[in-house]
């Protein structure tokens, strides 16, 4: 198509930006820098790819006669709210030309929706795309949230010239750690994504109708053995990639290959991570901050008191403020990168509100490892323990889940763990009052000596803060998953570590430290039925004694002195 006809038919499909459009973005604006211009809309723009199908995008476009970079927003939730103005008007009114675009199968575009498997080619097809439009003036950069920001570490693969930053928020280069953490299937969050995803690209209404499918089918969803074919009722129908992850629990199975983005660290851009630690993927971003940091990339690390979705909702002037600033740095040249460090994360506090805090890395290098020892009648020591202590953990009741990290903004994070912590099934230690403030900042883990009446059972362990008053809240924690790997000695022990995530959380005077260790957290997990079928196809619940020596079982915590 000639150069003059494709400008006139971009005209032809430019129009006001929506009204809703318009009240989202002036409502985000807050706190932010004043908009440089004000923005029109060009809809449905059809993007080739090589297999002859087109992906359907629009662009968010800044009236001002200078050239401008472009963002690429990849999603496969629709073009809609939220992405409309959280992406399209908030960042083209500071002079970026947003391309907000359906992926594979979603939103309008051609082929078949199947996760996390074509986004690198459909990627790089765009990319190609671009070269050739009038408006692209070869400065380009990436930005989005979740399976937007897998999409950023698809192209990442083979990163293009023209890729000058990346905003990656909430999310992680391989998705089988957001399905499968420590090995057990994550029901909740998996039944939460999938149902946006099958929904949210139809518009606000159909996706309102599988959000409430699934609150009204949730809990009998959570307990129906088994769960394949069972768990259409939350989503009215079967969905095929659906089954063939839970057909694929194994790390190491081959499916999950082709379903990893495996960037090329090494030849990237500046990259800007933001995460939460109440977050489902925290594991993730804390890893590819790592990796980046270890191959000597220039990134910058974000932490808030955040789950996968609240931060957009209450704290969008430091979410976009992070943004704009690290964008005005590495794709315009016109400011400072944001931060004097690396790092900034959220410290909190029980009973109060926490603070900000730079730090020169992650983890911190100045954190001093401390160790606390299990012991008999439920305390807490710095000296190794004598002795065993055990429960059963019985599928028919599985142990519930409590706070911590979601993926909606219902239920999560530090909650009272009161009730928990009464079940016969959930053992508690707790240390000693503490008389000077204790900054935990940093990986925690839980490593143990265990055994289980059956080779099939799950560890959850949770590092908590018991208030002034008794009251415990959860700080962070995690779940293994021992299906006899690694292999129990003749006693049938077996010596492992559940990694319990990262935290950053103050202790404060007449606070004590606490620790849970059960076998299950459920729904957030799928419950271990105790028996050695596959999680799809389970129809047994066989219970488990559980038996954990105090001797070599040690909280290990990172602690910053003040």
């Amino acid at each position: 198509m000639a150069q003059d006809a494709k400008e006139k038919l971009a005209t032809e499909r430019t129009v006001k930006l929506p009204r809703h459009v318009r009240f989202f973005t002036r409502q985000s604006r807050k706190g932010l820098p004043a908009p440089a211009c004000t923005v029109a809309l060009e809809r449905g723009i059809r993007i080739p790819m090589p297999d002859g199908t087109h992906q359907i995008a629009d662009r968010y476009v800044p009236q001002t006669r200078k050239p401008c970079p472009t963002l690429l927003v990849r999603t496969p939730y629709g073009r809609g709210f939220p992405y409309d103005f959280m992406y399209g008007g908030l960042f083209a009114e500071h002079g970026y030309n947003v391309l907000l675009q359906s992926t594979r199968g979603t939103g309008g575009s051609g082929g078949n929706c199947e996760p996390f498997t074509d986004e690198a080619a459909d990627a790089q097809a765009t990319i190609a795309w671009l070269r050739e439009q009038p408006w692209f003036n070869g400065s380009l950069a990436t930005i989005g949230a979740s399976y937007l920001g897998f999409t950023q570490w698809a192209l990442a693969n083979d990163a293009p010239p023209e890729l000058k930053a990346m905003v990656i928020q909430v999310s992680t280069e391989d998705f089988y750690g957001f399905l499968y953490p420590g090995g057990a299937f994550a029901l909740e969050a998996t039944l939460t994504g999938v149902a946006a995803m099958l929904s949210q690209d139809k518009g606000f209404r159909p996706f309102v109708g599988a959000v409430l499918r699934l609150i009204l089918t949730y809990r009998k969803v959570a307990r129906m053995l088994p769960l394949v074919p069972g768990y259409k009722l939350a989503f009215g129908k079967r969905v095929g990639y659906f089954e063939d992850w839970l057909a694929h629990p194994a790390a190491g199975d081959r499916y999950w290959g082709p379903r990893c983005a495996n960037p090329d660290i090494a030849s990237l851009p500046p990259v800007h991570l933001l995460g939460g630690w109440y977050d489902v993927v925290i594991d993730g971003t804390l890893d590819s901050y790592r990796r980046l940091r270890e191959a000597g990339r220039t990134v910058r690390l974000v932490v808030g008191p955040w789950n996968h979705t609240s931060g957009f909702s209450k704290d969008m002037p430091i979410i976009a403020g992070e943004a704009l600033a690290w964008l005005r740095a590495h794709l315009t040249g016109n400011g400072d990168a944001p931060g004097p460090t690396p790092v900034r994360v959220h410290v909190g506090e029980t009973g109060g509100k926490g603070q900000w805090r730079d730090l020169a890395d992650w983890p911190p290098p100045d954190a001093i490892a401390q160790s606390w020892h299990l012991h008999a009648g439920g305390t807490l020591a710095d000296s190794p323990g004598e002795g065993t202590s055990s429960f059963r953990y019985d599928p028919h009741d599985p142990t519930p889940s409590v706070g911590g990290p979601r993926m909606d903004s219902n239920g999560f994070g530090s909650k009272k763990n009161g009730k928990l912590e009464a079940r016969d099934d959930v053992l508690v230690f707790t240390g000693p009052v503490i008389s000077e403030p204790q900054e935990v900042i940093g990986p925690v883990s839980l490593r143990l000596r265990v055994r289980g009446s059956s080779p099939n059972f799950d560890v959850f362990a949770r590092l908590c803060d018991v208030d002034a008053k008794g009251t415990s809240w959860n700080i962070c924690d995690g779940l293994l998953r021992l299906d006899a790997t690694p292999p129990a000695d003749a006693d049938g022990w077996t010596e492992t570590e559940v990694p319990m995530s990262a935290t950053a959380h103050r202790f404060t005077p007449g606070h004590r430290l606490r620790v849970q260790v059960s076998g299950g957290a459920h729904p957030r997990w799928a419950r271990n039925t105790g028996a050695s079928e596959q999680i799809a196809t389970a129809t047994s619940l066989v219970p488990v004694d559980i038996e954990i020596s105090h001797r070599q079982t040690v909280l290990s915590l990172p602690v910053l002195l003040r």
